[in-house]
């Protein structure tokens, strides 16, 4: 398993509605700025602060996050999908 460092988050990104309730399928153009999905699996320790505390993280594993279209970093390992961001890429907790 990956462990990610300071104030890092590794997510499996989670696939956008691309159909409507009623059945109309969405273009990739519409909402390109949109924010993007993703699961969190794994939490970095915090990022350290000048007096050399940590900063607390505010997701846990297993929490759906929103964040920042443009800012992940897409790698894969054994043919596994991940995205990394920062915690400061992180724009909302979805609650279910």
């Amino acid at each position: 398993m990956l462990k990610p460092i300071s104030n890092h988050i590794i997510l499996k990104p989670v696939e956008a509605e691309t159909t409507t309730a009623a059945g109309i399928i969405i273009p990739d153009t519409v909402d390109k700025d949109k924010p993007e999905q993703g699961e969190v699996l794994a939490v970095g320790p915090g990022k350290l602060t000048d007096s050399g505390n940590r900063m607390p993280m505010d997701v846990e594993v297993g929490q759906r996050v929103l964040f920042k279209k443009y800012a992940p970093d897409e790698f894969e390992i054994d043919g596994e999908k991940y995205l990394i961001i920062t915690a400061d890429d992180v724009l909302a907790i979805v609650e279910k």
